[in-house]
């Protein structure tokens, strides 16, 4: 059975952590939540696919291919496959991150 789910009810905030949760996973890529808590990030590094990434709750930072980004609750941005990126929370926030590998 499928249920619709709300996403930012969806995972919880830990303090001082990162926390993720795949939703789904197969050959074309994956669908994953994020809950990052003040301070707390991914440092820069690059993917060899596309990923799709929104802002779901509160605001974040991304920097990509050395461009900065301010994202808030319902924006979205894609970050090019082989383009080194990172994610930085000033604030606490959540994200959902599609990877696209097909």
């Amino acid at each position: 059975m499928v249920n619709p789910i709300t996403l930012k009810d969806y995972i919880e905030y830990s303090p001082g952590s990162v926390v993720s949760k795949t939703l789904k996973q197969n050959p074309a890529g994956t669908i994953t939540l994020f809950a990052f808590d003040a301070g707390q990030g991914l440092s820069e590094h690059s993917a060899p696919f596309d990923a799709v990434v929104q802002v779901i709750d509160g605001d974040g930072h991304f920097i990509i291919g050395g461009e900065d980004h301010n994202l808030t609750d319902g924006q979205l941005i894609i970050m090019p496959a082989n383009v080194p990126h990172e994610v930085r929370a000033e604030q606490k926030f959540k994200m959902l991150l599609l990877m696209l590998r097909a």
